[in-house]
């Protein structure tokens, strides 16, 4: 953990930070681009090997890579999708191109639900700008390597094939579900759609507590597919709420309400957006720490990542609400922008060309594997994501 040194560092900036956010009225978007995709114009000019993806910030400060089977794999080459659309420079374009080609064989992957993240991310953006056929049998293939882990009892896709649980779902899993929707549209199959809403459907019943706070895992029968235990397992505690957790079905439930314009869906976005933005641990400066019930609040970690996806999520939520949450939506999510835009959260030239900083990825693992206080791929895509929303207004 921090030092008392650190930690009183760490503060006082904040002090300094917050001010400095009061008096920015909006973010410039081009300087936040410039800055952006500076870094990641050094990381293909420097990683020459696209089978190799980066994914995070080790402790020691070097890079660690991951292979085309990770569920981290498919955010770098969409990140410089989402940079080509921002900058319409086809450097960035070619590089796509070039990382998401090292990925295809994926698209027969059935031991993982992440073919979302892995897949789809890439993909669903060349294929919006480029119409390739290639990439839309490859969206298509992709969800039906997903939908083989269905649970036809349980309503359910499998998540996890390890650890002590039966049939695992966690609330990541709402974030693979457009893979599913795209697929059923681009292949006129139905069947992608319905399994998509199926699962939306029981995550939306046995995920939630009465507060709209979600457990991270729930434990499903394997062969009743009744809901049997539900955890936490990279927050602080069971019954905690874990801050990326939070922000995964906000942006899940956002992105049900999209394709199904079903009422219940829309409600349920807000009620978790209600839950995070008036929590009385949610700092003033927009981004969250780690766990909204760690004891040790304030002096914990931060997460920017889930930051950067709650300021994506309520960037597209704000078009499906009225005048009033239309306007708070927008705001939070500016200030969120404005933090992690901010020296406080950007990295400088020579990170490992990551942008951000202050990323937790499993805290309960510890800093040899967990990422704890880290630069991390995912953050850095849902802030490219946010920024390009931010700079269209939609």
């Amino acid at each position: 953990m921090q030092s008392n040194k650190t930690i009183t560092a760490i503060v006082i900036s904040g002090i300094v930070l917050l001010q400095s956010i009061k008096a920015q009225e909006k973010i410039d978007v081009n300087k936040c681009i410039k800055n952006t995709s500076s870094q990641y114009a050094h990381a293909v000019n420097e990683y020459k090997d696209s089978t190799r993806f980066p994914r995070s910030t080790k402790p020691d400060g070097t890079l660690y890579f991951v292979n085309s089977k990770d569920w981290c794999s498919g955010f770098f080459p969409a990140s410089l999708w989402l940079l080509y659309d921002l900058t319409q420079d086809d450097f960035y374009k070619k590089a796509a191109i070039k990382w998401s080609g090292a990925l295809e064989k994926e698209q027969y992957n059935t031991t993982t639900h992440d073919l979302g993240f892995m897949m789809y991310l890439p993909f669903g953006a060349g294929y919006k700008d480029t119409k390739s056929e290639t990439y839309k049998n490859i969206i298509i293939q992709s969800a039906k390597s997903l939908v083989t882990r269905f649970h036809p009892k349980a309503g359910v896709i499998r998540s996890w094939d390890f650890g002590p649980w039966q049939y695992p779902v966690i609330i990541d899993n709402m974030m693979n579900l457009e893979l599913l929707f795209e697929a059923s549209k681009l292949s006129g199959n139905s069947s992608y759609r319905q399994i998509a809403i199926k699962h939306a459907d029981h995550d939306m019943e046995n995920h939630f507590r009465k507060d709209y706070s979600s457990y991270h895992v729930v434990d499903y029968d394997s062969i009743t597919g009744v809901a049997i235990k539900k955890q936490t397992n990279q927050g602080y505690a069971d019954e905690s709420a874990w801050a990326r957790g939070q922000a995964w079905g906000l942006y899940g439930f956002t992105v049900i309400y999209r394709y199904t314009k079903d009422k219940k869906y829309l409600d349920q976005a807000k009620h978790i957006a209600d839950f995070i933005l008036n929590n009385s641990n949610y700092p003033k400066d927009g981004v969250p720490y780690w766990d909204f019930n760690d004891p040790k609040i304030p002096d914990t970690y931060r997460d920017a990542s889930a930051g950067a996806v709650i300021a994506s999520a309520l960037l597209e939520l704000k078009n499906y609400v009225g005048k009033e949450k239309k306007e708070l939506y927008f705001k939070q999510a500016e200030k969120i922008l404005s933090t992690l835009s901010t020296p406080e959260y950007q990295a400088s030239i020579g990170n490992c060309n990551f942008i951000l900083k202050h990323c937790v990825g499993n805290w309960p693992k510890g800093k040899a594997t967990g990422e704890i206080d880290a630069s991390i791929n995912y953050g850095d895509y849902y802030y490219l994501e946010a920024l390009n929303r931010y700079k269209r207004k939609k």
